[in-house]
């Protein structure tokens, strides 16, 4: 082939590749020889310049006459696996950090190009590499078999248009650049040089257990991603607090008098077991799991859970209700009977089973006091059942399976007769998520028919139905004052609402894919949303602006909670890892991996001290999040623990997969889930 047409293809290859700046500096070197040669009266301009290599241009002439040809993925791929896997022990570990993304954005190239088989044969020679670390999204990718599914499919499409950031030293970084200008390497390079964002930090080698976030899918650069978390946060408290006028009015109860309140609620749970008990005439008596040794141990350990500094105070954004006058007493009560919890004083836990529900509960809500629990079903219905009405229901109504639960939870079923339950009928598709207002007055369910609806548990009716997402509607929260609430779906949006309005009042889109979860900041001016992404987000309430997005999830976020004096955030993932984020700088503070499936749901206890997770392997588990917060960096790094959380206690459920958490104004932790026999 002559040299025209080298030159020709060389034009051609750089302008398909996007090489803009080559190319024009290439054209202007071109036209600089054209003219030397013109005036030397050469043969050629390729003879006549010595910069040209000719193996070079050979190899570009061979790519482009075979551009698509699928073998040089594999080759490409093979040659790069195979020497990271040859270099130092020392940076291995940061160069294998490249061969995830290069794998499949291989494989998606090879399948747009129409190449179905040969990616298939790709995809199963190198995917158990992978498995490890990335197995959901092989999974996900193992089902795109021709061009249009890279399109169609929400994941494939989010990589193809994102680019993924990777950690790593100089170094590693110089040895990489170093392979990659090799002319064998080119196919790599052009992939390297379109799908991955590298962050380059001086010194040696990061640890092999580093942070989670070495290579994480974001939908543009980390840059971007550091810009947003400068945003100033306010995370304090309300001014004017319940909490701090109790704590203004110094009528905090002595030590002594918050054991008692305990002992008060417990004994509350377990009279109404009683009453349920008795109208079973002879049926097996079931005791309620109670730790007695809380309330001794509790004593000594309160100073330390009352040391904790006190949170900033902030101004509302939004217009809060007003809480009537009887409502603030009795809140006030609680807070006075509050039990004081630490790593050495353990919350009691009272756990409600639902039986026989056939695979049908697909969520659960616990109110603030426990004494009504609502479950979510496929069947489009929500139910509520009234703690202290189970037992005046007749026998053989009640308590259905009780032979079959566990001895210290309570059950919820039911077999004809009489409901045990109150049945609330709107929703026309599945129901994703239940939530109770403050004071259990009211209750929101959202659905897969796109609306949420709220109910009066009072009058038992459905007062307003609000329609705003364009899909099924995954999680739904109230605020903590009430009034307002929050929404997630699989249209990638939050929206927040009022109980007075159908039309949202904010609407907050950024996400890449679903946003599974919501919750509210402690002083209402915040909302954080969880998303299959797998990334967390943290929305400013007034303005709907993104001013935190924290990234290190390796799998869809299910769970979210705030602590108590709203400094702390803390996340639960599809794999089981739980993070904790400081909501001022957005970075974490300690990733968890100890549940062996997902986390579905999370609470802070009332004073922020104890973390409590419950997963689907049918176990809850209690953190201590006072003493963690507190280790420095510094101090991590030479002890070499990565996971600072210490975890205090495992309770396991006898086959229960735990779907809700939460911890009464007293302190009372609350479970609830569905037996499966299946586990």
């Amino acid at each position: 082939m002559d040299d025209e047409s080298i030159l020709k293809f060389v034009t051609e290859y750089l302008k398909k590749k996007g090489f803009k700046q080559t190319e024009n500096a290439f054209q202007e070197e071109l036209q600089n020889t054209k003219t030397t040669t013109t005036n030397n009266n050469s043969a050629s301009p390729i003879s006549s310049t010595s910069q040209f290599d000719s193996d070079i241009a050979k190899h570009i002439l061979s790519l482009a006459e075979s551009e698509n040809a699928p073998t040089r993925y594999q080759d490409g791929y093979s040659k790069l696996r195979s020497w990271t896997y040859s270099s130092l022990d020392s940076y291995r570990h940061e160069l294998l950090r490249v061969l995830y993304p290069v794998f499949i954005h291989c494989f998606m190239d090879l399948v747009a190009n129409g190449h179905v088989q040969e990616a298939r044969t790709f995809f199963n020679s190198f995917r158990e590499d992978h498995e490890m670390m990335h197995l959901r999204d092989l999974q996900k990718l193992e089902g795109v078999l021709s061009p249009s599914h890279l399109e169609e499919m929400e994941f494939a499409h989010t990589l193809r248009k994102s680019k993924i950031s990777i950690k790593m030293c100089q170094y590693s970084y110089d040895l990489l650049l170093q392979f990659l200008q090799k002319p064998q390497s080119t196919t790599i390079l052009g992939i390297i040089n379109e799908h991955i964002n590298f962050q380059v930090s001086p010194g040696p080698p990061s640890s092999i257990c580093d942070d989670a976030d070495v290579v994480t899918v974001i939908g543009g650069s980390q840059d971007a991603a550091n810009q947003i978390n400068q945003k100033e946060v306010h995370w304090g408290l309300l001014e004017d607090s319940l909490e701090e006028r109790l704590e203004k009015a110094g009528s905090l109860l002595s030590d002594s008098e918050k054991a008692e309140g305990e002992t008060k609620e417990l004994e509350w749970d377990e009279n109404k077991k009683r009453s349920a008990d008795g109208g079973k005439q002879g049926a097996s008596i079931k005791k309620l799991k109670k730790d007695k040794a809380v309330n001794v141990t509790g004593k000594t350990a309160r100073p330390e859970a009352n040391s904790i500094p006190t949170a900033p105070r902030v101004k509302p954004e939004l217009a809060l209700p007003v809480i009537p006058a009887e409502v603030e007493q009795s809140i006030l009560e609680d807070l006075r009977n509050r039990v004081q919890l630490s790593s050495v004083a353990l919350p009691s836990v009272s756990f409600y089973t639902f039986i026989n529900t056939h695979n049908g509960l697909n969520c659960s809500s616990i109110s603030h006091d426990g004494s009504l629990v609502a479950g979510g079903f496929s069947d489009s219905s929500l139910k509520v059942w009234d703690m202290a009405k189970l037992g005046q229901q007749a026998v053989g109504s009640t308590l259905q399976g009780e032979s079959d639960a566990t001895p210290n939870e309570h059950t919820l079923g039911s077999n004809g007769g009489k409901r045990p339950y109150t049945l609330f009928q709107g929703h026309s598709g599945p129901v994703y998520s239940a939530t109770f207002s403050p004071l259990g007055d009211f209750i929101l369910s959202s659905s897969s028919d796109s609306t949420v609806r709220l109910w009066s548990s009072k009058l038992n009716a459905n007062l307003v139905c609000y329609k705003g997402h364009n899909y099924p509607v995954w999680d739904v929260q109230f605020s903590p004052v009430g009034h307002y609430f929050a929404s997630a779906s699989h249209d990638r949006t939050a929206r927040i609402w009022s109980m007075d309005r159908v039309q949202p009042l904010r609407i907050m889109a950024g996400h890449l894919s679903d946003v599974d979860c919501v919750q509210w900041h402690a002083n209402c001016n915040y909302i954080a949303t969880g998303s299959s992404d797998k990334t967390v987000r943290l929305w400013d309430v007034q303005t709907g602006e993104c001013v935190r997005i924290f990234i290190g999830h390796r799998s869809m976020i299910l769970s979210l909670a705030m602590s108590p004096d709203g400094r702390y955030m803390a996340s639960g993932d599809e794999d089981g890892a739980i993070m904790m984020w400081d909501l001022s700088s957005g970075r974490c503070v300690t990733p968890l991996i100890a549940h062996t499936s997902c986390v579905w749901t999370l609470a802070f206890s009332c004073e922020g001290s104890l973390l409590a997770s419950g997963s689907a392997d049918c176990t809850v588990k209690l953190w201590d999040v006072t003493t963690s917060t507190k280790v420095s960096r510094t101090e991590e790094n030479k002890s070499g623990n990565t996971s600072r959380l210490r975890s205090l206690k495992t309770l396991p459920t006898k086959s229960t997969p735990v779907y809700s958490l939460r911890f009464s104004r007293r302190n009372l932790l609350f479970a609830a889930g569905a037996l499966s026999k299946t586990v």
